[in-house]
């Protein structure tokens, strides 16, 4: 049989490097994967004795992996155990992110192994790895990768739940998360049709995280924009499904909005009074005109000028 292809690492800024092999398995390891495969269907024992032997190995350790994580009951050694794993996996996936970039549209040919990219792409979301997570994401998306059945749904709707699922985890505990992850998990599903309340859940986290960059500008004339940014997203979330919990964020937001508002009102309706105040020959008519385009001019003003004719004293 012959050696195990060569296959192309594209981990140097995207161009190919040196060639490297993949993983190899001991004879005792394969045996014991191939008993275990052949016990699962046909198509795998095709698949481990079939003439690709890159393919094969790829697919016998992968359904090793996957045994011994049924077998851990714990999620947090779950995650420690794929962390540890997906080096094991990063040749194999690299070579076909460069079949990708270097195919014409949308289509790609099987590779007989087509279960192992979009595993690991979840696998990466999994154990937070949030730039190989959306580069995979990016291939899956672009050639309509079928997920794993055991999966049991789509690629875009479980990209956009399971993102927002971690990011709004980690803001109920009052910690950041990647916006710009947010950003390109809605860029790569936001054409694509999924369950409103999946949909509410990314909009909420990319809301929730747009409102915390707004609270940091807060008394600055950023401010106001900010929190305009941040609601935009927010309101759609609770449009979307108005148990997505985004209410009193809106409010938060809405009122801290309108205060500003009133405040450079109020600002605006003192420096016509003060310039009224300080010049002579303008008519008193005229500076509660001035004060009056304010949105919110006191109407205590208004009606002092009228009793005297005069503006009032401070």
């Amino acid at each position: 049989m012959p050696g195990p292809k060569q296959i192309v690492s594209s981990d140097g800024g995207g161009q190919p490097t040196a060639a490297v092999s993949m993983p190899v398995m001991s004879p005792a390891l394969e045996h014991r994967l191939t008993s275990a495969i052949a016990a699962g269907g046909d198509a795998a024992v095709q698949l481990a004795t079939g003439v690709d032997p890159d393919v094969a190995q790829i697919v016998l350790r992968l359904t090793h992996d996957l045994r011994r994580l049924k077998e851990i009951q714990s999620i947090e050694r779950k995650i420690d155990a794929k962390r540890a794993m997906l080096p094991d996996y990063r040749p194999w996936c690299n070579f076909r992110l460069e079949l990708g970039a270097s195919a014409e549209g949308r289509e790609l040919p099987t590779s007989g192994a087509d279960d192992v990219l979009p595993t690991m792409m979840i696998w990466s979301i999994d154990v937070g790895d949030w730039p190989r997570a959306l580069e995979l994401a990016e291939h899956v998306m672009r050639f309509d990768v079928p997920l794993p059945a055991r999966y049991r749904r789509g690629a875009a709707p479980l990209i956009a739940e399971e993102v927002a699922t971690v990011a709004l985890k980690a803001q109920a505990k009052g910690q950041s998360f990647p916006l710009d992850v947010l950003r390109e998990v809605d860029f790569l599903t936001g054409d694509v049709d999924m369950h409103d309340e999946i949909r509410a859940k990314l909009m909420k986290a990319l809301g929730t995280e747009l409102a915390r960059e707004a609270d940091n500008v807060a008394g600055t004339p950023e401010f106001t924009a900010a929190a305009a940014r941040a609601l935009e997203p927010l309101r759609r979330a609770q449009d979307l499904h108005d148990r997505v919990g985004a209410k009193m964020t809106i409010g938060r937001l809405q009122k801290a909005i309108d205060g500003v508002a009133r405040a450079a009102a109020d600002e605006a309706t003192k420096a016509a009074i003060e310039a009224a105040k300080t010049d002579t020959n303008k008519p008193a008519a005229s500076a509660l005109a001035d004060a009056e385009k304010a949105p919110t001019a006191p109407a205590a003003i208004a009606a002092d000028t009228e009793q005297t004719g005069q503006p009032p004293v401070a």
